[in-house]
C-alpha cells in the first residue's frame, strides 16, 4: 500500500486518463511524474480490472477523480482551464498517444499542446513482447482464460476482491472444503480451474480457484477458492481477496462423486506445480505462506 500525502497545491505534474487495470502502459506515464506528480483519473465508471478506488493501492502518485458525467460536456478549453483551476501549479501534463479529451472527444494529445502552456508528454504506444498494452486486450484475455497473458501485460497477478457467503456445503463434506464469495465491481475471468492465492486478512495463501456453473452438483454459478494445506475459519462476509496464477483447466460435468474427486486431485497437484515455478511480479504488494 502506498501513502499519498499532496495536495493540489503541492502539485506540479498530471497523468490524465482511465487507468483501468494500472497496467504496463499505464506505468509509462507515471515514470514520467516524479515526486510531485498525480493522476487524474476520468471514471467512467465501469472500471472493473482495478475498479473505482482501488487504483490508489497500485500507484505511487496520488489519485484525484473526475466523474466523466460531470465533464463530458466540457470543451476542450474548457477541460484544460478545469485542470489548471484544479491544479494551480501544474507545470507539466502526460498522457498517452491515443488520449481523447473534451465534448465528444474532439481534443487530442497535439492539441493539449496548443492549450497548455506548459510542458506536454505524449508517451508513445508500448508494447510487451510485441503486444500493445491496451485495457481491452487485457479483458478480452481474461474472458478467454488467457491468465497468464492478462498478468504479463498487467505486470502483476490480476486480482479481484469478494465477500464470503455460505456455499451448497458439499466440498466440507464429500470432496475438499472452499470458500465461496460474491464478487460485484471485478471482472471475473473465463469459467474454470484457476492456480492461484487467497488473501484472507494480512496472509496469503496458495489456493485452486474454481469459476463456473457447478455442473457436478447443483449447477448453480459459484467462485470459489480451495485453500491448499491450511484449515481456515472464516466468517460469512468477510473480505477475501483472490490472485490469479495460471490457468488449469476448463469446467467438466463429471457423474459420480468419486471421479470429480480425482479430478480435484490432480487439480492440486497442477495447482502446485505452477505455483511452485511461477514468476512473482516485482511490485505484487503481498506475502505468500508455502
Amino acid at each position: 500500500m502506498f501513502s499519498h500525502k499532496l495536495n493540489k497545491n503541492e502539485i506540479n505534474a498530471l497523468a490524465l486518463g482511465e487507468f483501468d487495470g494500472i497496467h504496463r502502459a499505464h506505468r509509462k506515464l507515471i515514470e514520467q511524474l516524479g515526486a510531485h506528480g498525480a493522476m487524474v483519473v476520468i471514471d467512467k465508471n465501469r472500471a472493473d480490472i482495478t475498479p473505482r478506488r482501488r487504483r490508489d493501492e497500485f500507484v505511487p502518485n496520488p489519485c484525484f477523480y473526475y466523474d466523466f458525467s460531470h465533464i463530458k460536456n466540457l470543451s476542450s478549453e474548457e477541460f484544460v482551464a478545469l485542470l489548471k483551476k484544479d491544479f494551480p501549479n501544474v507545470n507539466k501534463i502526460v498522457v498517452g498517444y491515443d488520449f481523447r479529451f473534451g465534448k465528444d472527444r474532439a481534443g487530442g494529445a497535439d492539441e493539449l499542446n496548443k492549450l497548455f502552456n506548459g510542458e506536454v508528454v505524449i508517451v508513445s504506444e508500448f508494447c510487451y513482447d510485441g503486444i500493445s498494452v491496451h485495457t481491452a486486450k487485457i479483458r478480452a484475455f481474461l474472458q478467454a482464460c488467457e491468465i497468464f497473458q492478462a498478468n504479463r501485460l498487467l505486470g502483476r497477478e490480476y486480482a479481484l476482491i469478494g465477500f464470503v457467503q455460505k456455499g451448497q456445503g458439499l466440498g466440507s463434506k464429500e470432496l475438499y472444503p472452499t470458500v465461496n464469495l460474491r464478487v460485484d465491481e471485478y471482472l471475473i475471468p473465463g469459467f474454470g480451474v484457476y492456480a492461484g492465492r487467497t488473501k484472507i486478512k494480512e496472509n496469503i495463501y496458495n489456493s485452486v480457484i474454481f469459476i463456473g456453473k457447478r455442473v457436478s452438483t447443483d449447477g448453480k454459478f459459484s467462485l470459489e477458492t480451495h485453500i491448499l494445506d491450511t484449515k481456515i475459519e472464516i466468517e460469512e462476509n468477510e473480505k477475501c481477496e483472490l490472485f490469479f496464477v495460471d490457468f488449469i483447466r476448463q469446467n467438466r460435468k463429471f457423474f459420480k462423486l468419486d471421479d470429480l474427486k480425482a479430478q480435484i486431485n490432480e487439480d492440486i497437484k497442477n495447482s502446485r506445480e505452477s505455483l511452485k515455478s511461477c514468476k512473482i511480479y516485482p511490485d505484487q504488494l503481498t506475502r505468500v505462506i508455502k
